[in-house]
């Protein structure tokens, strides 16, 4: 994981002293598929993990990464 990946949610698992991202990697998408359970394999591959997206901000996106403490 490079640093410098800030996160203020300070109630998840990966989440390091000073507002720090401490996972080994992130996933991040468009609000649009927030609810998408990336557990499971999609036949088509139109939501799995191969799927890109564009944002026009970044208030329109949402990482997967967040696991609750």
């Amino acid at each position: 994981m490079p640093k410098g990946v800030s996160c203020s949610v300070a109630n998840c698992t990966f989440w390091s002293e000073g507002n720090n991202c401490g996972a080994d990697s992130i996933a991040i998408d468009i609000d649009q598929h927030a609810s998408t359970d990336f557990g499971t394999e999609f036949a088509s591959g139109e939501l799995g993990l191969q799927h890109q997206d564009q944002a026009t901000k970044s208030s329109a996106t949402c990482c997967h990464t967040f696991k609750a403490r």
